[in-house]
């Protein structure tokens, strides 16, 4: 009798990367990552931080790796374009300079690839590359740290404040099913001030995109930056997003993670308050429909005293799609003097959607304010009947309503033209 091994998703992805050619600034990274995806392995329902996913089932099929397909920059246009900005567009993974714009520069700012900054910026690179994101915490971590081929660095000196947003375009095209890896590593030195956007599209693709990203940032002493993260990858789209932040003395990090659309989306966010009076304010929108399946995973650590944070994450699910928030705040044992609030609220339009909500404390300090809180609910039929009777439709009606649910978060929205983009694609989304 003929016994068949079965070959598993990640037995199928290590082959493929055996294959694989690194440039040398990611190779020297590639051995320890490498292994611990290797004892990681791609995970499926049974693994508690991903059990509602089921990745497994998405990498089933066949996937190119690190694919080198370009766009012309008349298909920019499906993207998000801020006019007054610093663009730095990624096709696939590597900084495409022909499509950015990132010329002239303001003082006090650096952009390049990750390779250049190996060679140019190699003191900055090599003490914060791959330093936050633990390639043993999570197997995405691991598996891009071990292939991704380019990426985009950004380094703001001291004392520098930069008025223009900063504007990185993550564009995913394909012919055939894909594995994109691009790597992020945001270094804000001390007394900085920037406002930076991640958006993730999807351009003239034929076949399924699975995009592994991980952001590294650094946000130094008294800085303040803002930080967006807008995704729009559509039907073909599937994106693990994986942002760490360390946060050091009396600096402020404000971050918007809006999710619009994606096949399936795995956003993790894990801040770690390193130092004292830190702040920091998570806010989250996400609207989905269809078999849409869309997972918030956040992890807030406060490892010293008389440290702020914030968290607001909000959900509109209709259709037969899914939603799942797991928010954490860790207070560690010397974090004495923490503030922590936590809430989700939910929206389920359809009786066929899903949300699955777990916000989370674990506190080991004895002088703290913690709370979190989440609802999950319809829309109210009196307020319905209350704009009905004063003139307006009920789809009218529900979509005023939806837009005043979802206005909480997108109000924390400070630059302007972000804030009118979401809120026309909230009502496009309503409809």
């Amino acid at each position: 009798m003929n016994v068949v091994e079965k070959i598993t998703v990640t037995d199928k992805l290590l082959k493929q990367i055996e294959s694989q050619k690194l440039p040398s600034w990611a190779g020297e990274y590639r051995k320890s990552a490498l292994e611990s995806f290797t004892k990681q392995g791609i995970p499926n329902r049974k693994s508690e931080e991903y059990k509602y996913c089921k990745i497994d089932l998405i990498l089933k099929d066949e996937f190119v790796i690190n694919p080198s397909k370009n766009i012309a920059k008349t298909q920019l246009t499906e993207a998000l374009i801020l006019k007054d900005a610093i663009t730095i567009v990624v096709v696939n993974g590597v900084l495409n300079e022909e499509l950015s714009a990132f010329k002239n520069l303001p003082k006090g700012i650096s952009v390049c690839s990750l390779k250049e900054a190996s060679e140019k910026h190699s003191t900055v690179f090599e003490k914060h590359y791959s330093k936050y994101a633990d390639v043993t915490a999570d197997p995405f971590i691991a598996l891009n740290t071990a292939i991704t081929k380019g990426g985009t660095f950004i380094h703001i000196e001291k004392n520098a404040v930069i008025e223009l947003p900063i504007h990185i375009i993550h564009v995913s095209t394909a012919n055939e099913n894909n594995i994109v890896n691009p790597r992020n590593l945001i270094v804000i030195e001390n007394s900085t001030q920037a406002k930076i956007i991640e958006s993730f599209v999807t351009i003239d693709s034929k076949a399924k995109i699975f995009n592994n990203a991980v952001t590294e940032i650094f946000v130094g002493e008294h800085a303040i930056l803002q930080h967006y993260k807008i995704q729009e990858e559509n039907d073909f789209g599937n994106l693990v997003s994986t942002t760490q932040v360390q946060q050091e003395k009396q600096s402020v990090f404000n971050t918007n993670t809006v999710t619009l659309s994606g096949s399936f989306v795995r956003n993790n966010l894990n801040i770690v308050l390193n130092a004292q009076n830190i702040e920091s304010h998570l806010n989250g929108l996400y609207l989905t429909n269809g078999h849409q399946v869309v997972d918030n995973h956040t992890l807030v650590d406060h490892r010293m005293p008389n440290c702020n944070s914030n968290e607001l994450y909000k959900g509109v699910i209709d259709g037969a799609s899914t939603a799942t928030f797991n928010g954490k705040i860790f207070v560690r044992k010397d974090a004495q003097k923490t503030n922590a609030f936590q809430s989700n609220k939910n929206i389920l339009l359809n009786d066929d959607s899903t949300v699955n909500t777990k916000p989370q404390l674990e506190i080991y300090a004895d002088d703290v304010k913690c709370s979190h809180g989440t609802s999950t609910g319809k829309l109210d039929e009196e307020k319905i009947f209350y704009l009905r009777a004063r003139g307006l439709s009920e789809v009218s009606a529900k979509k005023l309503l939806m837009l005043a649910f979802a206005s909480e978060v997108l109000n924390t929205i400070e630059l302007e033209p972000l804030r009118d983009y979401l809120e026309n694609k909230t009502m496009l989304v309503f409809q």
